[in-house]
Parts: C-alpha cells; sequence; structure tokens
C-alpha cells in the first residue's frame, strides 16, 4: 500500500489526508496548473537513503498547507539531523533581479522569474519543516524554506525552521510577503535573501542555540545583498521588517548578527538584536549610502554592540542619532524567552 508515499511528482489537484504520515522520497515536483493540498496535522517524513528529497512547487503550480496552531504541518525527516533532506522551494512569476530577469532553483533547476509581482503560489500557515540543509555540492545546499521570485499572491504565515544546515528562510527575488517566521539552530543564516526582494516582514525571530550543545556553529542572523554580481542591479532589494527579535550564540565564528551588504536597502522597524559580536554591519557603498539618504531607515531598534560600518558612511553616531539603542546588557537567556514575549507564537507549532 504506497498510498501514503510521496514519490512522484504532482500533475493533478492532490489533497492529502487530514492527520496522516506520509513518507517522501525523492524530489517531487508539483507541476504548472497543480495544486498539492497538505491539511492540518499531516506529518510528512523524508526517507534516510540515497535519494535526495525534497518539494518543489513549479511556476504556475500551487500548495495549499494550512496547519493550525495546535495541529500544525510537519515536514521531517528519518534521520534526525541537519542536512537530511531538502525542504520546500517555491517559483514564481514575480520579478528577480538576476541578469535577464529570470533565473533555475538552485535545487531541482526549475525556472523562476518574470514581471507578476502579484503571482499566487499558495499559501503556506503553521507549517514546520526539520532537518533540512541537503548538500548538493559545496555550491548548492538545501535551506528550509526558499522562495524563488515568488509574488505577493502568496501567503506565508507561522512557518518555522527547525535545524538545518543551511538558512532557515531564502528569499531570491519577489515580492511575498511574510510573518511570524521562526527560525532555530540554523547553522548558516537564519533569514536570507538576494535578488531584489521587496516584501513585508513582520515578526520575524531568529534563535541560535549555543555551539557547545548544539554541536555546530551558526552564520548570521540575517543575511542581505541586492545582487552578489551587479550591487545596484533593479529592483533594488528593499523589504520592509517590523518586529524582529534576533538571538545569537556567541560564538567566536559567526560574529555578525544583521549583515546589510552587495547593494541592499532595508527598512527596519522594532527590532532587538543580541548574541553577536556586531549586531549590525553594514557593507558596500550602496548600501551604506540608502541609510544616509533616508532611502534605508533602521529604526527603533535596540542591539547590544555598536553598529559596524565598512565604508564609514553611514556610522554607530547616525544610528543612535536616528533614536535607535546600543544597550550591552541586552540578551535573551532561553529560547522560551524570546516566546514568552511573542503572543503570536502560542500553541505547539513552534519546537
Amino acid at each position: 500500500d504506497n498510498k501514503y508515499e510521496l514519490t512522484k511528482d504532482i500533475e493533478s489537484d492532490t489533497e492529502l489526508e487530514a492527520g496522516k504520515t506520509y513518507t517522501l522520497s525523492g524530489g517531487i515536483h508539483v507541476k504548472n496548473g497543480a495544486t498539492l493540498k497538505i491539511p492540518a496535522g499531516v506529518t510528512i517524513i523524508a526517507k534516510h537513503d540515497d535519494v535526495v528529497d525534497y518539494i518543489l512547487i513549479e511556476q504556475g503550480a500551487k500548495i495549499d498547507a494550512q496547519g493550525t496552531a495546535s495541529n500544525p504541518i510537519v515536514m521531517t525527516s528519518e534521520k534526525k539531523e541537519p542536512g537530511a533532506w531538502g525542504g520546500i522551494h517555491i517559483c514564481g512569476y514575480a520579478h528577480t533581479n538576476a541578469e535577464g530577469g529570470t533565473g533555475s532553483s538552485e535545487i531541482g533547476g526549475a525556472p523562476y522569474g518574470g514581471n507578476n509581482d502579484a503571482d499566487n503560489s499558495g499559501t503556506l500557515r503553521y507549517v514546520r519543516v526539520e532537518y533540512t540543509g541537503f548538500a548538493f555540492d559545496e555550491e548548492h545546499e538545501a535551506n528550509g524554506i526558499t522562495f524563488y521570485g515568488v509574488g505577493n499572491g502568496t501567503t506565508v504565515e507561522y512557518c518555522q525552521a527547525y535545524k538545518g544546515s543551511d538558512d532557515g528562510f531564502e528569499f531570491f527575488g519577489g515580492s511575498v510577503n511574510v510573518s511570524n517566521l521562526v527560525s532555530v539552530s540554523c547553522s548558516d543564516d537564519s533569514f536570507d535573501w538576494t535578488e531584489g526582494w521587496n516584501g513585508t516582514a513582520t515578526n520575524l525571530v531568529a534563535y541560535q542555540e549555543a555551539e557547545e550543545t548544539l554541536g555546530y556553529d551558526c552564520d548570521c542572523l540575517i543575511e542581505a545583498d541586492n545582487n552578489e554580481n551587479n550591487y545596484a542591479a533593479t529592483p533594488v532589494a528593499h523589504p520592509v521588517l517590523k518586529n524582529l527579535i534576533l538571538v545569537g550564540n556567541n560564538s567566536a565564528a559567526g560574529n555578525r548578527g544583521i549583515r546589510l551588504r552587495r547593494g541592499t536597502q532595508v527598512e527596519i522597524d522594532g527590532a532587538k538584536v543580541c548574541g553577536k559580536k556586531n549586531a549590525v554591519t553594514l557593507e558596500s557603498e550602496e548600501t551604506e549610502n540608502a541609510l544616509l539618504a533616508g532611502t534605508s531607515k533602521l529604526a527603533n531598534m535596540t542591539v547590544d554592540s555598536e553598529l559596524r560600518s565598512e565604508k564609514n558612511i553611514y556610522t554607530n553616531d547616525n544610528f543612535v542619532s536616528a533614536g535607535n539603542t546600543v544597550d550591552t546588557s541586552l540578551k535573551y537567556t532561553s529560547f522560551d524567552d524570546i516566546k514568552a514575549e511573542c503572543e503570536w507564537m502560542a500553541g505547539n507549532w513552534v519546537k
């Protein structure tokens, strides 16, 4: 009985059975025109074998994954360790500033990009992905959930990336708006964007457990680019972020909290950042000039170390005079301390 196995591409509308556990083997592509519906309480377990497991939503396809706070959708693996499987990949028709205006997903090689920023790839609500980050090679590792040119017709809220060996959530262009996202102990960056992402993100939490107990180090809490090959590429990355709690693991190696570089713009309103040697670092003239001009804004932030400016264009003095606070005593001693501050994390969807 292979009723509860996902082993082949989804060519037409498919609905999984509520509350059931499915095994995932291989790269499953939801094809153009098809919708994969995943009801609350479904668990998907990636098999531990020599086949790479992931779920990819192609352009023109949709995922409709709607869990609840007390009955989330959980995507995990037989092997309970980071890097065990390939996570979720969504490809849309919204913009990317990659050369030529289109790209190909790092995992699965599916096309993405276009000019429909209102594109709708479906819904992710109360979804937790665990132990993602499978490494195809040195250049290509799978994040928890990756958004490729995803449009703002898509709904993404109440999702968690837990113990992945690459980024928790990564955005390649697109205009998708997200809210209530939690990234816990992902070894690369908790949140990462590039190629001109310009959506909104409200209520973001990143937490990195200490290396001594976790067994591995973690990199940035946010790593942000406009475009690594062309810092001035348009449309310029310019997300609007509100209400962030970002807590690092105080390691010697992963020493940056929010890393704004390669021409990215950003507006951040309300953030607490601690547990990294450098809470905020700025790189590239384009990124710093946008802050100095007021095109980008950092507001209502409390950080535990002075802002570090590579080009010395927008400095810690500018940062503090804009109403932000450097408080070296800011710290969270546990993930529970963060949860206590965030009513939206109620339920059992967050691990």
